[in-house]
């Protein structure tokens, strides 16, 4: 699982797309999310503007990508059991 840092609150997944460089363009990640092929912890999401926060589970195909704080070390991931 890669770790993709945000220094905001939240990152649009259209926008986390475009950042973790999994498309090159808005209209390619679009696309993807329209196509039921991007999952949010788990499920898949086709509203292009979900909110990521930290902690939340992207998955493309085969990839899976954490957001992540910047610098965070330690963080809970959402629907992890302790």
């Amino acid at each position: 699982m890669k770790k993709i840092p945000i220094t905001t609150e939240f990152i649009k997944l259209s926008q986390f797309l475009k950042w973790a460089a999994v498309v090159e363009t808005g209209a390619e990640a679009n696309h993807l999310i329209r196509e039921g092929k991007v999952k949010v912890n788990g499920e898949v999401e086709l509203r292009r503007g979900k909110k990521l926060r930290i902690g939340d589970i992207v998955e493309i195909d085969d990839q899976q990508f954490l957001v992540t704080g910047e610098g965070s070390a330690d963080i809970a991931v959402k629907g992890a059991k302790s």
